[in-house]
């Protein structure tokens, strides 16, 4: 085990130290052509869809793309849909955000440039879960649709939060102090939802990786509740979940 370890990391190394500096042949990596061709060419050793070390690349270059990750999860890139599910898995490996001024940035990030894009809502959408049953313990699993697997835990909780469709910034898809307050809890600690602005369409929404959140789709979450237990509580209605051998409860807002 330790051994395969030592190799992944000295993987990731050494795709940062190959990848320092741009093929000059590649210009710029602000289109899809030579992104893919450049995260292909520099993902080295790197089995499946392992996510490669963004956090340890800081690149001073930045440009822009036409980019658009919209709030139904769909890749929109110059005005036509991205089709291609292998190039936006390919991409969605090398997503990052970062807070500047208070205000949310997501980029493609490799370890030469940062390819600053925009982001509907929430940049990673859900669209599986399911229980796996694991060292005698079940676990919810969530899949994104670009290949993220993630465990229902206390690390990657689930919230309510509102998304209104006028509003232009992607603040809305982030997880700040006060969402904590309508986030998926234990079942000592249950808040109501029902406090979100009416007017706004409630979204529930899952921490993946790197801060990154990801939109659970409308059937998911309806699969969800079937998994889940349905109550009545002072008035609200709860659903409660198990996962890791740990109750989680969720007030769900009204219609």
């Amino acid at each position: 085990m330790n051994n395969d370890n030592n190799s992944t990391e000295d993987s990731h190394e050494k795709i940062a130290q190959a990848a320092t500096s741009k093929p000059s042949s590649l210009g710029s990596l602000d289109n899809l052509d030579a992104l893919s061709q450049y995260i292909k060419s520099t993902k080295g050793t790197r089995e499946g869809r392992a996510i490669p070390p963004l956090e340890k690349w800081h690149p001073e270059d930045i440009a822009d793309m036409d980019l658009t990750i919209k709030a139904n999860g769909e890749w929109w890139h110059e005005g036509g849909q991205m089709t291609r599910e292998s190039l936006v898995s390919l991409f969605a490996t090398i997503l990052w955000k970062e807070e500047n001024n208070g205000t949310t940035e997501y980029f493609l990030k490799t370890p030469v440039q940062k390819i600053r894009i925009q982001v509907e809502d929430a940049p990673l959408l859900i669209n599986d879960i399911g229980i796996v049953h694991e060292d005698d313990m079940s676990w919810l699993e969530f899949t994104t649709t670009t290949g993220d697997v993630v465990r229902l835990d206390d690390e990657h909780s689930i919230v309510l939060k509102a998304y209104n469709s006028n509003k232009s910034d992607s603040n809305d898809s982030d997880f700040s102090e006060s969402d904590q307050m309508n986030q998926l809890s234990t079942a000592d600690d249950v808040t109501d939802s029902q406090e979100l602005a009416s007017t706004d369409q409630v979204r529930p929404y899952m921490m993946v990786r790197n801060g990154l959140t990801a939109l659970i789709g409308r059937n998911t979450f309806y699969h969800l509740t079937e998994i889940g237990a349905l109550s009545e509580e002072n008035g609200k209605t709860i659903l409660k979940l198990q996962s890791g051998g740990k109750s989680y409860s969720l007030s769900m807002p009204t219609d």
